[in-house]
């Protein structure tokens, strides 16, 4: 289990990820805030996976699931993050946190 990432939900705090994209076919480095860690809800393949916010995305789809091969490198920063910058769905984490409404 990823105890500087679970560490990193629970205390809100931001990370710099470097990850390999498979659509890019890159390695390419985020602002991100960490959302769970767990299987996918959408996909056939239920691996544990890092479900992240990504700030820096040029898309419309700003969520991150990545498999643990695919992390590079992820930098603990001391920058905190509000949930309601970005969540605006029904919550279902695997990881318990204190979130507030967000929880």
């Amino acid at each position: 289990m990823p105890q500087n990432f679970i560490l990193a939900i629970r205390n809100r705090t931001k990370i710099n990820l470097t990850f390999f994209s498979k659509e890019d076919g890159k390695n390419i480095t985020r602002l991100c805030a960490p959302m769970d860690y767990g299987p996918s809800r959408r996909t056939k393949n239920q691996d544990d996976r890092y479900h992240l916010w990504d700030y820096e995305s040029d898309k419309s789809n700003h969520t991150l699931s990545l498999l643990p091969d695919q992390i590079v490198n992820m930098e603990f920063t001391k920058i905190n993050f509000e949930p309601s910058e970005f969540i605006s769905w029904e919550t279902n984490w695997f990881i318990s946190r204190d979130w507030g409404k967000f929880s």
